[in-house]
């Protein structure tokens, strides 16, 4: 499994209602130093809609400015029907709404799973 496969498995796993930081998920796909490859990866996501990469923002909670499947705002929306709380001046509430994924990497999920 490469570098991009096992971010867009690490995505796939953040639930409904939480977000990740691009370096949460470069850490789980086992390249720690690697959150701007993350960004990378998810512009190129394959299944827009099953890789759900609305869930990512930066380490402090901001949206992407940019945001590629369905322009500025998009992100915001799409986090906000799925319950995502959002500070005063428009960054992700992390205190409640990030993730805890622990110091696992996406190799030690799958054992896990399977």
């Amino acid at each position: 499994m490469n570098f991009y496969d096992r971010v867009y498995r690490a995505v796939q796993a953040i639930p409904c209602g939480k977000v990740a930081s691009y370096g949460q998920i470069a850490m789980l796909a086992g390249q720690p130093r690697a959150a701007r490859a993350v960004g990378n990866a998810l512009h190129q996501n394959p299944l827009p809609g099953v890789i759900p990469c609305h869930r990512i923002v930066n380490s402090a909670g901001r949206p992407a400015p940019g945001f590629v499947f369905g322009g500025p705002g998009e992100q915001r929306r799409m986090l906000m029907q799925e319950g995502v709380e959002f500070t005063r001046d428009g960054l992700v509430n992390m205190r409640s709404c990030r993730w805890d994924c622990g110091q696992h990497r996406i190799e030690e999920m799958e054992r896990s799973n399977g």
